[in-house]
């Protein structure tokens, strides 16, 4: 698994630590990254500019994965870094087996209309999406929506109850993250 930030943040940001520690205690090889953006610069957030290179990191960090671990390699990230490896996988459906979206950035807070979507079509790998029932970033609903428009045989939805878009209020298990992965695998979706 090949894991990274959002745009405030950096690969040790306290949500994707314990997403590899959880990860790693099943038996995954989990690489946590910083995008470009946060490489060439310690703060701040990313340009738009900088969203071609950052899928490019991306795309770096995967074929570093697949040098040093067989099997499956699945894609995930924060906000941010979710939306650049779901374009990603739209950009190159083989690339990945599958993704984790935590928090993704479905429209600017205050914007329903202005849809971070116009890729989903394209995704052909499943997604498991992470998202706070709290999020100004989408509403579970919002995101129920736009997941029918992804082409993956299967999509899942884990719905963080009262969490916002930092995922850090409400009940959050990890375990119910790796648990959905897991039996997406073993039912040979991904």
């Amino acid at each position: 698994m090949v894991l990274t930030h959002g745009a405030g943040g950096n690969a040790n940001a306290p949500l994707l630590i314990a997403a590899a520690n959880a990860f790693c205690g099943q038996g995954f090889h989990v690489l946590r990254c910083d995008l470009p953006f946060r490489q060439r610069r310690p703060t701040g957030p990313p340009s738009p500019a900088a969203a071609v290179a950052d899928r490019d990191g991306l795309r770096n960090a995967v074929a570093a994965m697949r040098g040093i671990a067989s099997g499956k390699v699945f894609l995930g990230g924060q906000s941010y870094g979710g939306r650049q490896a779901t374009m990603l996988a739209a950009e190159e459906p083989h690339l990945v087996d599958g993704l984790l979206l935590f928090s993704y950035p479905l429209h600017p807070p205050g914007k329903p209309t202005q849809l971070r979507t116009e890729h989903f079509p394209r995704i052909r790998v499943p997604p498991v999406f992470v998202h706070g029932t709290a999020d100004p970033f989408g509403s579970i609903r919002e995101i129920e929506e736009a997941i029918l428009a992804i082409s993956a045989p299967v999509s899942k939805l884990i719905p963080i109850e009262g969490a916002g878009h930092d995922l850090k209020r409400g009940r959050f298990d990890l375990s119910a993250v790796v648990e959905a992965l897991v039996s997406l695998r073993a039912l040979h979706v991904i």
